[in-house]
């Protein structure tokens, strides 16, 4: 198993905190380990406890090392949209090299160049996508290293976020006792490799129901170009159910997916179950039906939320129709009901790899292709395992700011995301 061929996604998220342990062969991903729990100290996409967020992590990280034997050094983080602003940028250089051919060093400086402007102090540059390239004044080009030239520009699209929120996320994964190896945002990295070709061509709303929030992306035009978050998500239809129900939260949440569906109407009316009620010894017996309602009618809100946002982003149509995702798609009915009321073609997007085949895991399977596919376009080349055989000692502690650096020196153009995220972390 070749080392430089493992890659570790990292997904915080409000309900679970997930960890994939991937192999890459020949654009080929197996996944190999997978870690999962229940999250705590995390809230809407917001750290609110930093050592619960630790703790977290590190059982997250524990699962995944024991299913291969070994100990994980590096992880590829990410960060959620919460937030986020997108702006369109534009770099221009000279082409340097006597012959006039294009390079890796002339792509690394139209890309550093983009980002010469001014971000304020409290944002945090955290990707950077390059729309096209134009070389003197042709344009449309995807890749221009090789071809002959005199000038070069980028258009391209600068994603910050809040240098609060990244910061904290930032240290509960330091305390964890990792190295962040690559930052991406989650929408981003899901939905580029969840949607068709066609659907980000055609205009595509990718829409991840997580626990606390739900994130809206929007992709058109072949890029990714605007993305929202809803403060609704599948927590919600659990709190709703404990408090009807007057059954403890966990209970709650074992019904949601047990008996759970999410459209009223094919929903069974003769099977009844028994739900335990809190301070008391007796138990109700509810059908899938009155369940399905208390279910149907959050959702019905969280779907008209999506509406009212897609309509404030100036979205009038989507010709590639809505792709759904995230761990409360999995329920019985959800397609019917979101077909019923977004009044457009939907989807349900399910990883397709063995371990993971669960909509929850769209975000880790998103990160580690995305991580492969900028590896392969800049043609970065680890210099330090991903993870290393268990039975030896925990490694030293390591210099991220060092570590960062030393990564970004081999990956021309990507943003040096991870040291000046590390060099700020650290003034």
């Amino acid at each position: 198993m070749s080392q430089s061929e493992l890659y570790v996604s990292l997904d915080i998220g409000s309900s679970s905190v997930k960890v994939l342990i991937g192999e890459v062969d020949g654009g080929s991903l197996h996944v190999i380990g997978v870690g999962n729990v229940q999250s705590a100290g995390i809230r809407k996409g917001t750290i609110i406890d930093i050592d619960a967020t630790v703790q977290s992590i590190r059982k997250a990280i524990d699962q995944a090392e024991r299913m291969i034997g070994m100990q994980i050094r590096e992880v590829i983080l990410g960060i959620p949209a919460n937030g986020v602003v997108l702006q369109d940028v534009k770099g221009v250089v000279a082409v340097n090299s006597e012959n006039r051919e294009i390079t890796d060093d002339d792509l690394d400086r139209v890309m550093k160049s983009a980002q010469v402007m001014s971000v304020p102090p409290e944002r945090e540059i955290v990707n950077i996508i390059p729309k096209q390239f134009i070389v003197d004044d042709y344009d449309e080009i995807t890749d221009p290293r090789g071809m002959i030239g005199v000038r070069l520009e980028m258009d391209g699209t600068l994603i910050t976020t809040s240098k609060t929120l990244v910061h904290n996320i930032l240290r509960c994964v330091e305390r964890a006792g990792l190295v962040i190896r690559e930052i991406y945002l989650q929408p981003l990295a899901a939905g580029t490799f969840a949607l068709t070709d066609d659907e980000k061509n055609h205009g595509t709303a990718f829409i991840d129901i997580g626990g606390g929030s739900t994130t809206i992306a929007l992709f058109g035009e072949n890029r990714f170009m605007a993305t929202a978050v809803i403060p609704v998500g599948g927590d919600h239809i659990t709190k709703d159910l404990s408090i009807i129900l007057k059954t403890p939260t966990e209970q709650a949440r074992k019904i949601k997916h047990q008996y759970g569906h999410a459209f009223s109407d094919d929903a069974s009316d003769d099977e009844l179950f028994e739900v335990p009620v809190i301070g008391a010894d007796s138990k109700d017996q509810y059908s899938q039906r009155y369940i399905s309602e208390i279910i149907g009618v959050r959702l019905e809100e969280l779907f008209d939320l999506v509406l009212e946002e897609l309509y404030r982003m100036g979205v009038r149509d989507l010709p590639g129709g809505v792709v759904l995702t995230g761990g409360i798609t999995k329920l019985d009915g959800m397609l019917q009901l979101a077909r019923h009321v977004l009044k457009t073609r939907v989807r349900i997007h399910t990883p397709e790899y063995i371990g993971v085949r669960e909509p929850m895991y769209a975000t880790a399977v998103g990160l580690i292709r995305y991580a492969h596919m900028q590896d392969t376009y800049f043609g970065h080349v680890q210099d330090s395992p991903t993870v290393q055989v268990a039975e030896t000692q925990p490694p030293a502690p390591v210099n991220k700011k060092k570590a960062a650096e030393r990564n970004t020196e081999k990956k021309p153009g990507l943003l040096n995301r991870a040291k000046k995220v590390f060099d700020n972390f650290f003034e």
